[in-house]
């Protein structure tokens, strides 16, 4: 990925919230994660994944579980869709990334979508040093 912006579907965006509100309905509230598809060259994701949190502390902190990512890396495949990044909330601060966020971010070239429950989403491109801010077009 190297554009300017990222186009959601409306669905996405709407599959994504509720899962954050889920996850911030929790007692202690939790962070939850999955896998976005669709399209890499063309920076389109067209559907989303839930992926478990299996983070040591959720609350504050995600990481997709290894099974079930490789699985939905499968599902997209086996479809024809690319995986296009990852997203993930943060029920109780900004969807901007945090120290975790950079200190785990792997995956260079690839969409890392930040939500909150109350639907602030935020997108920034993983460059392998920094995430760079990207524009969110909702069709």
């Amino acid at each position: 990925m190297t554009s300017n912006n990222v186009t959601l579907a409306s669905h996405v965006r709407g599959e994504v919230l509720t899962h954050a509100r889920e996850g911030a309905a929790e007692d202690p509230p939790e962070e939850v994660c999955g896998v976005l598809v669709g399209d890499h060259q063309a920076n389109s994701i067209s559907a989303s994944l839930p992926v478990s949190n299996v983070a040591d502390d959720p609350r504050v902190a995600y990481e997709l579980d290894p099974a079930e990512t490789v699985t939905a890396f499968d599902d997209a495949e086996s479809k024809g869709d690319d995986v296009v990044g990852f997203y993930h909330s943060h029920p109780e601060s900004a969807p901007v990334p945090s120290a975790a966020d950079r200190a785990q971010a792997s995956w260079p070239g690839y969409v890392y979508l930040i939500c909150n429950p109350d639907g602030r989403l935020t997108a920034h491109e993983w460059t392998g040093n920094e995430f760079r801010e990207v524009e969110v077009v909702v069709e």
